[in-house]
């Protein structure tokens, strides 16, 4: 007997209830997991791992029960509304992820990670990859034994790339990846061989990092961020996390490099900002949460390098900073090019300049593939890292801190995030034109320290949406263009054309 209209409709509200308990079963862990690597004592990951395990055991359970995939169906039949079916689109597809994993290898994982990061910190610490090895050998084992449940029959990297990325093709991302790394490529040797000497030594000198943090403070407040839904602390690998209602910032402090803390503050408040202006009234279902990866993140390095580098930024900004530093005596004009300097000699991907930071990206790419695919062993991937950097940046990791210890991700088992780094920066080029093409006098705006219409701009165009609407469309929508390199290949050149005389 088909259900009547008010039985389907019950259905979907009941799904919506499952899912909402589901989603804060994850909150839940976020901030642990953001207590860990914030505030957690030293000793305490024993208990943390177990805490997380169990968090993670029943989401997955919640999401795999039956009554879930019988609401699902139940809903899915009652000719739902477009927005009923953007959200039933998106269970669906959770849903029959997580159905084909046994819950015993979710709780691994999740224990895996837990074990994986003080392990990391301590090998970083200690520059010992040894130390940190047996746990990553765990967590490719592990993940390879994810991505076979999910489809036996497919590239298991290209699973992964969708834990992260399921609504941009991975082939449609290398494409893009690959026009870019080439013309990158070919530009960074320019600027290497050009003439042209920037003002890199503007911001030299030593600044204490309490004064540091009283400065990102002060760039988050000017840039807008909402203090009661949020906060600002250090961890070894700055991130952002949390909810609408709470989505918390971290950076960290280098005595010696005043705007590697900066640029990390701003790039963590895009991260927020994104998260913050996700609906209210849709917490804790797909409509209230961030699209993927990769729109997260080119919402970070629109607001690091689209604002935070940008001559307007500085314009504005400069006065606030030599209130902190007194010492440092620069123009607006050595202020932005020491903030868009490419570095020569840089081995750290958090401290990348603009053009490098991608080469940075291509490697750990292509090591993560090798190593889920097995065509590289874990022991061997300090001496691999190693001969990735010295063939596409010239330069050559004397430590394996410096080297492939200096990224938390792999610790947490997250093969197949980095590559939405570069994608994130691309769709952030797009959508900044789009942008500055719909207010007027965006940069002017900027310079005088209104952000406020960029933020409404962003909210209307991407944040309100949550997953309503897949990555190609998102950005169709808010550009009227669909997603390529070409705006962020416009913009660098002409940037660092200007900048290096090529």
């Amino acid at each position: 007997m088909a259900q009547s209209s008010t039985e389907a409709a019950s259905a979907y509200e009941q799904l919506l209830t499952k899912y909402k308990r589901i989603a804060n079963v994850e909150n839940a862990g976020g901030i642990l997991s953001w207590d860990q690597q914030v505030m957690m004592p030293d000793e305490g990951t024993p208990a943390r791992s177990q805490q997380m395990s169990a968090l993670s055991a029943l989401g997955h359970e919640l999401l795999t029960d039956d009554e879930f995939g019988e609401l699902l169906e139940a809903a899915e039949a009652d000719d739902p509304t477009d927005e009923q079916a953007d959200v039933l689109r998106e269970l669906r597809r959770d849903y029959e992820r997580a159905v084909r994993v046994p819950n015993d290898l979710v709780e691994k994982i999740s224990a895996a990670s837990s074990e994986a990061i003080p392990a990391w910190k301590q090998a970083k610490a200690e520059d010992d990859f040894e130390e940190f090895a047996p746990h990553l050998e765990k967590h490719v084992e592990l993940k390879r034994k994810y991505a076979e449940h999910i489809d036996p029959d497919r590239d298991p990297y290209e699973v992964l790339f969708e834990e992260y990325e399921p609504c941009l093709p991975l082939e449609q991302a290398e494409e893009i990846l690959a026009e870019v790394r080439e013309v990158l490529v070919s530009m960074i040797e320019d600027i290497r061989e050009s003439d042209t000497e920037l003002a890199v030594d503007a911001f030299e000198g030593e600044f204490a990092a309490d004064e540091q943090e009283a400065l990102a403070r002060d760039a988050l407040s000017t840039l807008g961020y909402p203090w009661d839904r949020g906060r600002l602390d250090t961890a070894p690998h700055p991130f952002s996390s949390g909810t609408q209602f709470d989505a918390r910032v971290t950076t960290r402090y280098d005595e010696s490099d005043p705007l590697g803390s900066l640029f990390s503050t701003i790039h963590e408040f895009g991260h927020a900002l994104y998260t913050l202006g996700l609906p209210d009234e849709h917490y804790a279902t797909p409509l209230g949460e961030d699209r993927d990866l990769s729109v997260h993140e080119s919402q970070s390095r629109l607001w690091e390098n689209h604002v935070g580098r940008s001559r307007a930024f500085w314009k504005h900004f400069l006065p606030t900073f030599t209130e902190h530093f007194s010492a440092v005596d620069a123009s607006v004009e050595e202020a932005y090019e020491a903030a868009n300097q490419v570095y020569e000699d840089n081995l750290i991907r958090v401290e990348a300049d603009e053009l490098t930071y991608h080469l940075h990206i291509v490697i750990r790419f292509e090591l993560e593939r090798a190593l889920v695919s097995g065509d590289l062993a874990v022991e061997d991937v300090p001496e691999a890292w190693n001969d990735k950097y010295e063939e596409y940046l010239g330069i050559r990791p004397e430590t394996d801190a410096e080297g492939c210890l200096q990224d938390i991700h792999w610790a947490y088992g997250n093969f197949g995030y980095f590559p939405t780094y570069s994608l994130g920066s691309i769709m952030a080029a797009q959508l900044f034109d789009a942008a500055a093409a719909d207010i007027d006098g965006l940069d002017e705006k900027l310079s005088d320290g209104e952000f406020g219409e960029l933020r409404t701009w962003l909210r209307e165009n991407v944040h309100q949406h949550g997953r309503r609407y897949e990555t190609n469309d998102l950005v169709k929508r808010a550009t009227g263009d669909d997603f390529a390199a070409d705006a962020f290949l416009d913009y660098v050149e002409s940037k660092y054309g200007e900048l290096y005389d090529l």
